[in-house]
């Protein structure tokens, strides 16, 4: 299977969020295919902006989204290049 390029964008609340142990527990996880990660953090607002670039195959990357879209207080979206 072709790997992809393909950002993916976390907005993690962050008041009394404690799925942000979990979300670094997946990351970690997926370490191998992620080029790179970006964190922004966003006081005003009570979040924090996360993105995450990534180099795998398609099923890697939705299964990679999908366990962190699960979790508590987090939104997450995904492109993925077209070539």
């Amino acid at each position: 299977m072709d790997n992809r390029i393909a950002l993916i964008g976390i907005i993690v609340e962050s008041e009394g969020n404690d799925s942000i142990d979990r979300l670094n527990d997946i990351l970690h996880a997926y370490g191998k295919v992620i080029i790179g990660r970006m964190g922004i953090p966003y006081r005003e607002k009570g979040v924090n902006i996360i993105s995450i670039v990534v180099d795998a195959p398609n099923d890697v990357v939705s299964s990679l989204a999908g366990k962190i879209g699960a979790l508590k207080n987090v939104s997450v979206k995904t492109m993925v290049a077209k070539r």
